[in-house]
Parts: C-alpha cells; structure tokens; sequence
C-alpha cells in the first residue's frame, strides 16, 4: 500500500510538471494558393545559443504541435524547399499555449525585392562542410569590389598584400561559379569583381577531382572560396578603368573588362604601374602558372615531391617581387571560360603575359652561434633585375555519357630572366676583429621554360559507388643560362691581410627535368555508406643537370674549364605504388584509412667524373581521416598523413658552388628520402542566430630523415654547408580565431591566437645542433559601420619570439614585434569620402639588431563620386604620408639570427580618375 502510495504521489508531481509546461501549435499554408504544406520542417532553438532544442515536422494538414515546452527565450525556424525560411521568436512562460494559427510561407521566386514580415534571410549557412555567406547580409559601398565584401565576413582576413586568411588557413583558391579565373590568380578576382554582383561567398576545402568522382576523401585539400554571382550579372559586361600619375615619375594604371553571356565569361585586364601592383597572385603558387602537379598528386598515392629542382642558380632571384625594390610593371591577360552541349562540355582558358624591372638595395646582418665562439657579418646589396614572362593554361573536360568524363588540363610558361647584383660583405669575429671582406659582382641570363599536362579519365560501373579511372600527367622544366661570377675576398689576421683570392669566371646552366606519372583506381561498394578504395601507379622521373665553369686563359678568353665547380649529373628514378583505403561516410561521421607502398629505384650517374650509383628504398604513404559533425554548424575533425619526400637534384649532385665564395655548397650523393608524419587536429562551430563563431585548428609534425644542413664555419670566416639527413625535427602549430557580433553596439569583435614551436636539427662545425623556436601572436580586431556614414576598423596584434640553441645555450633570442592597424572610411555631403588607413610597428630590439626599427606607415585619400550610380571617381592619394616606410624582415633560424632592411617604395601622391561601368541583363537562361 505504501509503495502504490508513493507511486500515485510521483505520477501527480509529473503530471503536474508537465501540466505547467507551454506549448506551440500552428499550421503552415502556401501563401499564394493556400496549399497546406505537410512534412514542413518546425525547428525550435534556444535563443541564447541557436542550439537546436526540439525538431517536428507538419502533418498531412500542414498542423504542428511542441508540447512540454520549459519557460525560456526561443527561435521557431520553419522552412519548406523552394519557400523562404519563416522566423519568429518566442518568449514562453511556464502555461504559455501559442497558437500560431495560419503561418504562411512565400516562394522565393515570388519575394524579389519585397520585405516579408517575419521573414530572415541568413547571413552565414552551414551546408555540410561548406561555409555560406549571403552577400547582400553585408554592406558595401558603391562599386566596391569583392576584397572589401571579404574584410567584413567574419572568420576572414586580408592582409595588405590582398593575401586571404579564413579561419586560420591561407586561401588558396579564388573561383568564380566554381571555375578557375585567369588561372587561379586571386588578387585579379578579389581586387577587380564587383562585391554587387556576388549572391553567395562559399568557404569549404576544394577536394581533387578524383575525391569529388569517388567520394573517398583522399586528404589532398585546398582552402578555397568560391563567389556564386547572381542571376542577373550573368548576362552583360562590366569593367574598371583607373588611371593615375603623380610627382617623380609615380603612375597607376590599370583596366578590366569581364562579359558574361550566360555560361560564356571572357576577361581582359591590364597593368602599367610603378607603385608595387603586379597583378600577380600571392606567390604564384610557388611555380609556374597553373599547378597541374598538385592536381596530379591528388590521388594521395605517393607521386613524387621533388625538393630542390635544378634552377639557374647562379643568381637566386624568383623572378617575383615582394615588396623589395622599386618595380615597373608592364603585364595584361585574357581570360575564356564557357560551357556547352548541355554543360557536358567546358573548357577554360588563360593567358598572361608580363614585363617587369626591378631595382633596389639591401642591408643584412647575421650572428652565427658555433660551439665555442660567435661570428658576426654585415653585407650590402644592390640589384638590378628584368623579366619577361608568358604563361598559358586552360583545360577542356567532356562528359561522354552519363557514366564517363575526360579532363585535360595543360599548362606552360617561359621566362627570360636578366639579372645584375653587387654584393660587399664582412665578417667579425666575437671581439669585433675583421676576420674577411669580400666583393662580389653577378650578372645572369636565364630562360625557363615548363610544360605540363594532365589527362583523367573516369568512369562509373553498374553498380552504384563502383567507379574506375586512370589519372596520367607530365611536367617538364628547363633552365638554360649564363653568367659571370667577379669576387674578391681578403682574409684578416692581426687586422692585416693575410691572404687574397680572385675569381673571375663565366659560367653556364644546362637543367632539365621531365617526370611522368600514370595512376589507375578502383572503388568498390561495400554498403550504402562504405567502400574500398585500391590504387596502383608507376613514377618515371628522369633529372638532368649540366653545369660548367670556365677561367680565363692567357688570351683573356674564358676557355679553362674549373672541374672543380663544373658537373655533369643525372638523377633517375622509377618508382611503382599500390594500395588500399577504407571510406565510411553518414550523415554524422566520416572515415577514412589506407595506406600505398612504393618501391622506388635511384639511379645517379656523375658523368664528370665516370661515377655510377644504384639505391632502393620502400616508401609508405598511411593517412587516416575522422569527422563527426554534432550538427550542421559544428564539427570536429582529425587527420594524419605520411608523406615522403624524395631528394632533389640540387641536393644530390656533388658540385661545389662558389656564387659565394664565403657560403660553399657542396652535394651529398647519399642522401635518403625523408618521411614526414603530420597529425591535425580541427573543431569549428558557428552560431547562426548570435552570429558567434570559433574555430580551433592544431597540428603537429615530426619528420624521420628530414633534410637539414651541415655546416662548417674556419677559423677565415669561410662556411662549407651540405645538405644532410637528420633526425628529431618536429614542429607543433596552432590557431585558434573567434569572431561575434556585439548586437547592443551594432558591430563585430574578433580574437585570434596563434602559435608555433619548431624543434630543428642541424651540424655546427661537425657538433649536433639543437634549436627551439617559440613563436605567439595574440589579436583582437573590431570592425563598426554605419551604412553610407562611416566604416571603421581597428586591429592590434602582438607576436612574442624566442629561440635558444643547443651549441650556445647561453644565448636566448628572446623579442617582441607589436602591430597597430586602424583603417576607416567616412561618407561625406556631396559624394565626398575620406579614406584613411594607418599601421604602427614596434620592433624591439635585441642585443645583436640595436637599431631602431619601428615604422608608422600612414596612407589617405579624399575621393569625390559623380554620375549616374556613382560610377565616376576622383581620388587624391598619399602613399606614407608620414614618411617612415623601410623595408624589414627579421628570421631565426638553426645556427644564426638575421635581420634584412631593405628599399621599398616610400612616399608618393598620385590624383586618379576611376570608372566602374557595367551593363547588366536578366536571369541567365536555363
């Protein structure tokens, strides 16, 4: 009886409970036909947090109901396909009934420029691991273009140099509906498309393009933006003009036309400027054109990473400028992309072609840390540097019929390079004793050329998730040059010359490499959610390096061979890999494991000195990848990935090189492949209805048989270095950024935290050499506006760097860098407006670097509209107003600290005349 009591007891007090829970009841119509739309989908969300709290969908009358509701603050999302989402908050007291009654839905196509009631579009959208931000959700001024629409989405950053970063990665592609423009060169996209014409920005990482045929992630990614342009921009032509010019010389002059005729884009642009705009992307991807090699390693299976490729390296210059020098730049493209044959056929392609001239000087001050002393150098430079530059690449892909596709994808470049450099350094002992001088002239013509091409072929069996496909590709480079190598260098002891050498030499560059891969892959389904994954492939890459050095006979002529610095060195290999993957995917989690083995055969060949070597090694390549999304807005991922990388011919050739006769390289012939293990560590959650994001990203790596250098610094100053293998290298990385919106002060607060720890092995003076680098930055940024009154933004960072080194662990490298950065713009009467953007860097100084190295860089402009649309614009513009700008960079590496100053543009003032012009027609037709 008594337990049959107590029993009664607890079913009233749960009665109860849930007799003083609310409730939410409503049906959902077709606003137009009063059509019950049954199967909606009814989402309630906790209001503080946007975290989903109960899910329902309507009936076959369109009715819903959510009962045993607690009293709280809420979101009612309701959303039909092809009908705007309907939002609504709630306020529910503990008895709250809210009946909602008639909820009516309006088909997007019927909204136009009409304001719904209670209607929200979403700012940012999660869609699977793609990141979506409505455009239009951000506000831009007239005619600005899509760099500025990317400064205020939140999770993204670009940085003076138009280089993007989004959610602690560096983008590395910018596409236009999904296609490549002008061959994947970024700041051409970002700096010149209007942001207007943009409907959506897609932040994802782009898989390759055997990923996306299989579905089996192979963890070959790139971080990748994607802007979706309307349907109205589609069909019409728009374009830029803007020319400057100014005092001493000083001009910016540039243009682009774009026409789109629905699935046709042509582009034409053009540069002439001498202000630092190359038009180029952020470092050419690191080589020519296009790089068809990534998209040929995207199988994951091993392809060859040559390091070290045979350059003309008589003179190191990458025939790019980044912010060294005063430049002049003469470049121009054209751009085609079109879709045909019900989009079965595409193609895409691009040509640029560019001039460029750069001249400057630098000043750079090392300490190298040996085991018992110190040695410290000081050099100058000045350099007067050309080159002429053509690139094409395009690709043509063809849907044979619904179950096959072929790409071809090719690419190309030559170079015509002409280089000129004084060089003047010294060398200090500890106690500020002179210990060598020397004088160095180079001079060099090169021309490089490369050629690539990929061909893939796919093909879908029976069978669902049954597919197979062959993936072959080339690359082929050239460098031919000359040059002549005039140094002199005294040797000191006591403060007196002990000793003198000369060197007086021409020398010529013969390097060719050509390497050809064909992959086969097989998938086989193992359910709806799983398969198998096997590959098999086979590498032949044949490199070639002939190098000569000539003195000067008794006629004055060049015709004495230096065997000493000449060479004549092929490095052969062939390689055959196979393996096999695992691949699980739902709609919560995904998994990826395999692993491909390689054998891999060297041959190298000393034809100089009539040497023959033979080596094999295996080679391993696992990965394994894991996923899990806890909803649409949140989830966590981890990689790992073994890579191994092989020796490159530079490395492996036993040449001495003498371009400086006081740095030697010497080439080690027994060099092993490296074997790289990389773990990362990823969590991104965003919050749709408070606009709060975070994402967290950690990354460790630790490489066996690392490629490092070995070292030898005399008693004259003189440093031997040969690349080595070594143990023990690893490096920790991590990023951590957050970004919301504070709604009470209408603006947007971000931080950011990243940090490094690299533990590097080398040889000192034939010791092991231990050196740990800490490096921190720590950031907040706020961005405000006021639609047609003022943007403001405001940015303060703080890197801390400290480095120690086992050979002197008495030394500790130990400084800060602070960076201040505020930009904003005011909107005057009269279609005035005032520009502003100013930069503050505090360098500290250190023990070895004492000079002061802050710099205040201040640049303006007072711009005024007119037109129609404001479409014409002067500007009046100051470049380092304040007058402070010196180039500078600061590195710590493995047994030396160095600091660079160099020239780079200073002030300027240039009046500019800027015409946006377009013409837009209807929705591209279906």
């Amino acid at each position: 009886m008594k337990k049959i009591f107590t029993l009664i007891i607890c079913l009233a007090v749960v009665s109860l409970c849930y007799a003083q829970r609310a409730a939410v009841k409503g049906n959902v119509l077709d606003t137009l036909n009063h059509v019950k739309l049954s199967h909606s989908v009814i989402a309630l969300l906790h209001a503080k947090d946007s975290v989903l709290y109960k899910f329902a969908r309507t009936d076959e009358a369109g009715r819903f109901e959510l009962n045993n509701l607690p009293a709280g603050k809420y979101v009612l999302l309701i959303s039909y396909p092809a009908f705007a989402d309907y939002v609504e908050t709630l306020t529910l007291a503990d008895t709250s009934v809210v009946n909602l009654n008639k909820i009516m839905l309006t088909q997007r196509s019927r909204l136009l420029q009409e304001v719904v009631i209670q209607q929200k579009v979403a700012a940012i959208k999660m869609k699977g691991d793609t990141t979506e931000f409505n455009a239009d959700s951000y506000k831009t001024q007239a005619n600005a273009s899509v760099e500025e629409l990317l400064k205020k989405l939140p999770g993204i950053q670009v940085d003076n140099k138009g280089q993007i970063t989004a959610q602690g990665e560096k983008v590395k592609k910018v596409l236009v509906d999904g296609e490549e423009f002008f061959g994947d060169d970024p700041t051409l996209v970002t700096q010149n498309l209007r942001a207007d014409m943009v409907d959506k920005v897609q932040l994802y990482d782009k898989k390759s393009d055997q990923a996306n045929f299989t579905g089996v992630d192979d963890g070959e990614k790139a971080k990748t933006i994607n802007l979706k342009l309307k349907d109205g921009k589609k069909n019409g032509y728009f374009g830029k003009v803007n020319v400057g010019a100014g005092p001493d010389g000083f001009h910016d002059n540039n243009a682009m036309l774009n026409i789109f005729k629905n699935k046709m884009k042509f582009a034409a642009f053009g540069i002439l400027s001498n202000t630092g705009k190359t038009g180029l992307n952020w470092g050419e991807r690191e080589k020519f054109g296009q790089s068809i090699a990534d998209n040929a390693t995207s199988d994951g299976s091993g392809n060859f990473y040559i390091s070290g490729g045979g350059g003309d390296d008589l003179e190191g210059w990458d025939g790019k400028y980044s912010g060294q020098g005063y430049p002049l730049v003469q470049t121009g493209g054209l751009h085609f992309n079109n879709k045909w044959n019900q989009d079965k056929e595409k193609a895409n392609i691009n040509y640029k072609v560019m001039q460029m001239y750069v001249d400057g000087n630098s000043t750079t001050s090392t300490q190298y840390l040996l085991p018992d002393t110190l040695y410290y150098s000081r050099s100058q430079e000045k350099f007067n540097n050309s080159i002429l530059r053509n690139r094409v690449n395009g690709n043509y892909e063809i849907e044979i019929d619904s179950s096959s596709s072929i790409k071809l994808s090719v690419d190309g470049g030559l170079d015509h390079k002409i280089t000129n450099s004084l060089h003047s350094t010294e060398f200090l002992a500890e106690d500020s004793a002179l210990v060598n001088r020397n004088q160095r002239k180079l001079s060099a013509i090169a021309d490089i050329g490369s050629l690539n091409s990929n061909l893939l072929w796919r093909k879908k069996l029976k069978k669902k998730g049954r597919t197979i496909s062959l993936n072959i590709f080339e690359n082929y480079s050239s460098t031919k040059g000359n040059g002549f190598l005039d140094a002199t260098t005294e040797f000191f002891k006591k403060g007196v010359v002990d000793s003198l050498q000369k060197i007086d030499q021409y020398k010529t560059t013969n390097n060719e490499n050509i390497n050809v891969n064909a992959n086969f892959t097989y998938t086989e389904p193992l359910s709806v959610a799983s398969s198998l994954v096997f590959n098999y492939g086979i590498d032949i890459s044949n490199s070639h390096s002939n190098k000569n050095s000539y003195n000067k006979d008794s006629g004055g002529k060049y015709g004495i061979p230096d065997s000493l610095y000449s060479n004549d060195y092929a490095f052969n290999m062939l390689a055959h890999k196979g393996g096999i993957a695992y691949a699980y995917t739902n709609k919560k989690v995904r998994i990826n494991l395999g692993s491909n083995v390689g054998f891999n055969a060297y041959h190298q060949q000393d034809m100089y000195r009539d040497i023959v070597q033979e080596r094999n090694f295996v080679n391993w390549y696992p990965k394994a990848n894991f996923r899990y999304s806890f909803s649409q807005q949140r989830s966590i991922a981890f990689n790992y990935q073994g890579n191994t990388q092989q020796p490159g011919i530079n490395q492996l050739q036993p040449i001495r090189t003498n371009e400086d006769p006081l740095n030697i390289y010497i080439g080690n012939p027994f060099l092993k492949p490296a074997f790289n293990n990389r773990f990362t560590l990823s969590y991104n959650d965003y919050k749709i209805m408070t606009e709060r994001g975070m994402w967290f990203w950690l990354s460790y790596n630790t490489t066996s048989n690392s490629f490092s250098d070995r070292s030898t610094i005399d008693a004259s100053g003189k440093r031997t270095s040969q690349t080595v293998n070594v143990d023990g290298t690893k490096s920790v990385q991590l990023n951590f950024d957050m970004d919301w919106k504070v709604k009470p002060l209408d603006m947007r607060v971000g931080y950011s935290l990243d940090g490094s720890y690299n533990r590097n092995v080398n040889y000192v003076n034939a010791l092991l050499n231990v050196t740990n680098n800490t490096n921190t930055t720590a950031g907040i940024n706020m961005r405000k506006s006021k639609e047609k009154k003022y943007e403001v933004s405001l940015r303060a960072d703080a890197t801390y760097t400290n480095s120690v080194s086992s050979v002197q662990k008495q030394i500790s490298t130990n400084y800060w860098v602070y960076q201040l950065t505020n930009e904003f713009d005011l909107y005057l009467p009269l279609k005035f407006q005032l520009h502003s953007d100013f930069t503050y860097n505090i360098r500290q100084k250190t023990e070895v670097f004492t000079a002061n190295n802050n710099v205040a860089l201040w640049n303006a402009y007072l711009g005024k509209k007119f037109g129609k649309k404001d479409a014409v614009q002067v500007n009046f513009s100051v470049n380092d107003i304040l007058k402070q700008n010196i180039g500078f960079s600061r590195s710590v590496n493995s047994s030396n600290i160095t600091q660079n100053t160099y020239s780079t543009i200073g002030r300027y003032a240039l009046l500019s005349f800027i015409w946006n012009f377009n013409k837009a027609g209807g929705a591209v037709a279906k």
